[in-house]
């Protein structure tokens, strides 16, 4: 599985690339002015074509901001032959559907975005995807990724039912009982089982679709997003800072500190 970064922050991405494990960066609108806010940046643009060029060779995301057919398509056309030239690693983010209301008139127009922009040849990785059925429409319609949000459907599962909770707390993915019955939302039992039912919807169309994890909120989650199939996870740094702690690794690293033999050490340090 892909690891990503979610994240518009240079220093974040820098980091993590120095580890030779990054496989690319999803971003959006809310990251972007965070980090340009955090940088003092006065040149929008410039600070997005440093992401761009310090990533050539891994997709970025980027994404549109318009709710409704022209404006995403416009949005879309524009952000990508502006900012792909730079390193030839940008993808489109779209939402699968742009409504903000309920009563909305227009529910299909991320995925008439999304037909448009794939026949120009424009990668789209289609996002705020929470339904398996949302996930296929967007491979139909010529997604190259397809993003099912897996923390955001455990926060929702558990706020329609009131159950207390902190967003980096463990969510399991057989979902929650309240006497015979398990918790769901609309079958969804789990953001685990939401990305694990994409895969399998996607898998029995035989589509080439790749199906990110986003919204990943600890690493039991990264783990069984890994399990459940998912192609890439895209995760905030503080995730990934947190794959490379156990406990009884300190405990070993001290031991073997503690007990190496000072000739040793001299060997190992000397040239």
């Amino acid at each position: 599985m892909k690891i990503f970064i979610d994240s518009a922050d240079l220093d974040e991405i820098k980091e993590v690339l120095s580890y030779g494990i990054l496989d690319g960066v999803t971003t959006n609108p809310s990251l972007i002015k965070k980090a340009v806010e955090k940088y003092r940046e006065k040149n929008l643009e410039d600070y997005i074509k440093k992401i761009l060029r310090i990533c050539k060779g891994k997709p970025v995301s980027l994404e549109v901001v318009g709710t409704n057919f022209d404006e995403m398509t416009k949005e879309g056309e524009n952000l990508y032959r502006k900012f792909n030239k730079v390193a030839g690693n940008v993808y489109i983010k779209i939402p699968v559907n742009p409504c903000v209301e309920k009563k909305c008139s227009n529910s299909s127009d991320g995925i008439k975005v999304i037909k448009t922009l794939s026949k120009k040849g424009v990668p789209i990785n289609c996002t705020l995807i929470f339904t398996p059925e949302q996930a296929l429409l967007a491979a139909k319609a010529g997604a190259k990724i397809v993003s099912p949000f897996a923390g955001r459907e455990d926060d929702y599962i558990r706020e329609m039912n009131r159950i207390k909770f902190k967003k980096e707390d463990y969510f399991p993915k057989k979902g929650f009982r309240k006497g015979k019955k398990v918790l769901n939302d609309e079958g969804i039992v789990s953001g685990v089982d939401l990305v694990s039912e994409c895969v399998k919807m996607l898998k029995n169309e035989k589509r080439k679709t790749l199906i990110l994890a986003a919204s990943i909120r600890n690493p039991e989650q990264f783990r069984e997003v890994s399990e459940a199939g998912a192609d890439i996870a895209t995760l905030p740094f503080s995730v990934i800072k947190k794959l490379f702690e156990h406990k009884k690794t300190m405990e070993g690293m001290k031991d073997f500190k503690r007990d190496s033999a000072k000739v040793y050490v001299k060997i190992a340090r000397s040239k």
